[in-house]
This record gives structure tokens, C-alpha cells and sequence, in this order.
């Protein structure tokens, strides 16, 4: 891989490969299949481990997005 160059606060290039990807992602038509497939492993036997991998994420987190309320 090349050397990346630090780009400062917020990562322009990531930002767009992030966004490319996701584009790509959601074209292909996996979102449906992959939904389904999350929806298994938190019912499943992994969904007690993925819950609290949920809460300790959730206990960093500076409180909840104040766009979601609008």
C-alpha cells in the first residue's frame, strides 16, 4: 500500500472511498441479504456478544445526534 498523506482533521480521501463504496454497496443490491443475514446473528447464538459490543460503544459516545430528533 502507498504511503497515505496526513491529511488533517477529516480525511478527504477516505471520505470519498467510504462513499464510493457504500454507493457500490447499495447498487449491487446486498442491502436486503445483508440486513437479513444481521438480523440472524443477533438472534442467533452471537447476538448476547454482539449486545454488549453495542452497549460498550454506545458508553463512549457523546450522546445521541441531535439531527435524529428533528
Amino acid at each position: 500500500m502507498a504511503e497515505q498523506k496526513n491529511e488533517g482533521e477529516g480525511n478527504r480521501t477516505a471520505a470519498r472511498a467510504y462513499d464510493r463504496d457504500q454507493k457500490r454497496f447499495a447498487e449491487e443490491g446486498k442491502v436486503e441479504e445483508a440486513a437479513r443475514d444481521a438480523a440472524r446473528a443477533v438472534d442467533g447464538p452471537e447476538g448476547e456478544k454482539l449486545r454488549k459490543a453495542e452497549e460498550a460503544g454506545k458508553s463512549h459516545a457523546k450522546g445521541e445526534d441531535p439531527a435524529l430528533k428533528r
